[in-house]
């Protein structure tokens, strides 16, 4: 994928991070509570920040956000309505397989995360994912784009819509094998990989970085010898035996392994379609284009 590409995919991120944080409801009143991003229960009626003796309301933050965010933040909301309810009546939908791949591309851009934050993270990245191509889809249904442009192109850029075989992994290297069964033992224990990796490895390139390697193609000279064997049986989100390496004993984290990902031609063939059309249009990548159609109206006109 293109680098204009995945700046689309990441820009449209931004923005459902801002609906997720900035959501609200209209009529304050029609609930004595609200809960906060850290899942907390906070009383409406109390004071959402004081400065001193100045405090801050709950209805000061609230007009806040709707003079900042508020029209933003709706038009997004509708866009995506309208976007859900288009797909749905022209039976559009997107291919699982590259939603998989597009996930894997995202994901190589991100350091090590906890289990649970790649999982709220996929579940961002597809409905964003699935919105972006569906969008391309609703825009393009009416144009046409000759085929041996098509096949041209393919012919030209079908490597950058596959996907290498990679591993996103952390490592612990310690001089001899009673050593690294201590730190075994202390991360069976519970003790964090990161804090182990820190205290323990002899790797100073990592080792401040809590051991991370980050992400590795199957096929890179610079993938440990022995590391991708040991790493693709183990499961995402944890920590190898200790076994023999050239630089030491080495524990292995195993954040995530990747598979790879290669498209025929008539696979990419809509989606090729689509951005030459898009390309040769101009046309922005938006739904605004759509609000007429669906005779949107909203409270901004």
């Amino acid at each position: 994928m293109r680098k204009k590409t995945l700046l689309q995919i990441i820009a449209i991120l931004l923005l459902v991070n801002i609906v997720t944080l900035f959501l609200w409801k209209k009529d304050s009143s029609s609930s004595v509570t609200f809960t906060n991003m850290d899942g907390k229960e906070v009383q409406k009626t109390e004071e959402v920040a004081t400065i001193g003796s100045h405090p801050i309301t709950y209805e000061d933050w609230i007009n806040r956000l709707q003079e900042t965010h508020g029209k933003e933040v709706l038009e997004e909301m509708v866009n995506q309505e309208l976007v859900n309810q288009a797909a749905e009546e022209r039976d559009i939908s997107i291919e699982e397989k590259i939603i998989q791949r597009d996930i894997a591309l995202l994901a190589t851009m991100q350091h090590g995360r906890t289990e649970e934050e790649v999982s709220f993270e996929k579940e961002q990245w597809r409905d964003q994912i699935v919105y972006r191509y569906t969008l391309e889809a609703l825009l393009t249904e009416d144009l046409s784009v000759d085929e041996e442009k098509v096949e041209s192109y393919y012919d030209t850029y079908k490597k950058q819509y596959d996907f290498s075989e990679s591993i996103q992994i952390s490592h612990i290297i310690v001089q001899s094998m009673e050593e690294a069964e201590q730190v075994k033992k202390e991360l069976d224990e519970g003790a964090p990989f990161e804090l182990l990796a820190q205290e323990y490895s002899l790797d100073t390139d990592t080792k401040n970085n809590g051991g991370y390697l980050g992400h590795i193609s199957a096929k890179s000279q610079f993938m440990p010898e022995g590391y991708f064997e040991k790493a693709v049986d183990m499961d995402n989100f944890s920590y190898s035996e200790p076994f023999q390496t050239g630089q030491g004993v080495a524990i292995l984290y195993l954040h995530e392994h990747y598979p790879s990902y290669t498209f025929t031609y008539d696979e990419l063939k809509p989606y090729i379609e689509r951005e030459l059309l898009l390309k040769d249009s101009d046309e922005q990548l938006g739904a605004k284009n759509l609000w007429e159609t669906y005779d949107v109206e909203w409270m901004y006109e």
